[in-house]
């Protein structure tokens, strides 16, 4: 019993990550993201240390970054202002396009 439910389980988060990753298109996420490049940079990556870097980033996580923008779960007013005029499908091609990104994470070290 106990291994059907952690199978059924892998299956079920599966199926999801790749739900996620197959509903935007990344090509009209890049197009899309010219307001954005300004704090985050072309790729997601800039390289302000204010504004976080979401290039390679999962894509339900930018999902639901911008949908909580949206509705005020998350309280930015700047991104909020971006992203009231965002629809499901401007979200979900965002989210591709930054997911579809090199990560490109920065450690400093005091020398």
């Amino acid at each position: 019993m106990t291994r059907t439910l952690l199978v059924l389980a892998v299956a079920t988060g599966v199926a999801l990550a790749q739900a996620a990753t197959a509903a935007g298109d990344a090509e009209a996420g890049r197009e899309k993201a010219a307001a954005c490049q300004q704090c985050h940079g072309i790729d997601g990556n800039g390289t302000t240390p204010q504004f976080p870097k979401i290039g390679g980033q999962h894509a339900g996580y930018i999902v639901q970054a911008l949908e909580d923008y949206k509705t005020g779960v998350r309280q930015d007013p700047v991104m909020a202002a971006f992203a009231t005029g965002l629809s499901k499908q401007d979200r979900e091609d965002l989210a591709a396009w930054y997911s579809s990104q090199d990560g490109l994470h920065t450690i400093k070290f005091d020398e």
